[in-house]
């Protein structure tokens, strides 16, 4: 199921701060930054990357939630689907 406009602009725009941050880490390595400095971007990163994730999860699960109650829904993808968002 495609995502739908507001969900669509929601993950564009996470996606584009991500985006930035990435550029950040790049720059925090050739700056020769701290380690710490460093891994504490990374870590919110990882956090960002995780909420993104979770909010594409919550669309495909909200969207095949009709399919679960009637019975319908392949569990086995379902499960796919939770492993891949969470890595």
């Amino acid at each position: 199921m495609p995502v739908v406009l507001s969900d669509k602009e929601q993950i564009s725009n996470r996606l584009k701060r991500l985006e930035g941050q990435v550029r950040g880490l790049q720059r925090m390595i050739e700056e020769e930054r701290s380690c710490h400095e460093v891994l504490t971007l990374l870590s919110g990163v990882r956090s960002a990357l995780n909420a993104t994730a979770d909010v594409i999860l919550e669309h495909y699960l909200e969207t095949c939630q009709a399919d679960l109650s009637g019975g319908q829904a392949d569990v086995k993808e379902l499960v796919r689907a939770v492993k891949l968002a969470r890595g």
